[in-house]
């Protein structure tokens, strides 16, 4: 038998982030976005493109892949996941892909969240900008191509420099393992 559920309510509401309750169980939601796309891109040497920035929450800096919100502003309302998955490499790398093909769909936190995260693979990488994010936005990103091969020892070495590294770099690193020939 299912059991009833009653509304879900809005408890508060900032500015990017509203906190919800149903029933017993409060989640959060963003106000503007609900997706999230993460791009898995590699250089034709094979390195693993990343990016560092400060993450607030944790009170440090951290190693992730280049990621972002959908449609997450009114310049961008209406945006394809993949049209999100190209601005977001560009403006956080300088990368530009010619290829793009989704690897995993996934719920990103299930039991805070209703977001979905989408991976990307990013074929065929060229630079052609500075990448460091949105200036306008105050981001700090630091664009680093870690060598796939390598990939664990290099994290590591991060790590011992008080830099936190986010889960799905290793996501990243098992897709790419068993999905090599994608």
């Amino acid at each position: 038998m299912k059991k009833k559920t009653g509304k879900t309510k809005v408890l508060y509401q900032g500015r990017y982030l509203k906190l919800m309750v149903k029933d017993s169980w409060e989640f959060v939601e963003r106000v503007s976005a609900a997706d999230v796309v993460a791009m898995i891109a590699v250089t034709p040497q094979n390195k693993l493109v990343l990016v560092e920035q400060l993450r607030v929450p944790v009170g440090r800096r951290v190693m992730e892949l280049p990621a972002g919100l959908v449609a997450d502003s009114r310049s961008c309302a209406g945006e394809s996941l993949v049209s999100a998955a190209r601005r977001e490499l560009w403006e956080e790398t300088g990368y530009e892909a010619k290829r793009w093909k989704i690897w995993l769909e996934s719920p990103l936190n299930p039991a805070i969240s209703r977001h979905h995260l989408t991976f990307f693979r990013a074929y065929d990488l060229k630079k052609t900008g500075p990448g460091g994010g949105n200036k306008a936005e105050n981001e700090d990103i630091r664009v680093h191509e870690m060598p796939v091969k390598k990939g664990h020892n290099w994290l590591k070495a991060k790590q011992k420099k008080g830099i936190y590294i986010d889960l799905k770099i290793y996501t990243a690193l098992f897709l790419l393992e068993e999905l090599k020939n994608s």
